[in-house]
């Protein structure tokens, strides 16, 4: 196997810290996407969607999506389950995760994307080029917001996000956090106490670094 991914990409974290998280070892291969390396079409073979990451299996296919290549992964790798245990476990870990990634994830890289001068004309990524709307940043903002507090509701409760595990719902909230503070200068509220103290918790972890 090989992981197409980017130091930038915040997707591409994402299944580094799972592979942190599992003690898995595979090769990298890094896309320059400041250079549009995944526009080539040496990439565009690999996914055609030219977005990373993207996991190439022994056998020449490939799997994009994060969802998809934490669940081939998670698979072929059971221990230290990422994606839950039994049924309802993994029914629970799956609808935090599609929650922090469609609230707060995808809230802020809405608004990184179309703020970015240096995105003109890529507000979304993949094959097909879209303007910037400047005025989705303020809405993106105050999602991001309500985001924050929301997830510290949460947290008061639970150590973390799913429940009494770590797992692919905190490791969303995690890249959500740290590219929401460093790409959108929006970081954790100082009122957010839960939501602080399970971020101290987490970024503590060995593969926060990956």
């Amino acid at each position: 196997m090989e992981l197409y991914h980017s130091p930038a990409s915040p997707n591409s974290r994402r299944v580094r810290v799972f592979l942190a998280e599992k003690g898995l070892s595979i090769p990298f291969r890094e896309i320059n996407l400041g250079e549009n390396e995944q526009m080539s079409d040496q990439y565009r073979s690999i996914n055609p969607r030219l977005q990373v990451p993207a996991l190439e299996l022994d056998d020449g296919r490939v799997i994009a999506e994060v969802p998809a290549i934490w669940r081939y992964l998670e698979e072929i790798h059971p221990s230290t389950p990422l994606l839950g245990t039994d049924a309802a476990d993994k029914g629970i870990v799956s609808m935090w995760e599609r929650r922090v990634e469609l609230d707060g994830f995808a809230a802020t890289m809405e608004g990184v994307r179309n703020a970015h001068i240096g995105l003109k004309g890529r507000a979304l990524s993949g094959p097909h080029d879209y303007d910037q709307i400047l005025e989705v940043v303020g809405r993106s903002k105050l999602r991001l917001t309500n985001f924050y507090a929301d997830i510290d509701a949460r947290l008061e409760d639970v150590p973390f996000v799913a429940g009494a595990r770590f797992s692919i719902a905190d490791i969303t909230l995690l890249v959500t956090v740290d590219f929401a503070a460093t790409g959108f200068s929006m970081p954790i509220p100082e009122e957010r106490y839960a939501l602080r103290r399970w971020y101290d918790d987490v970024s503590a972890r060995p593969s926060a670094k990956a």
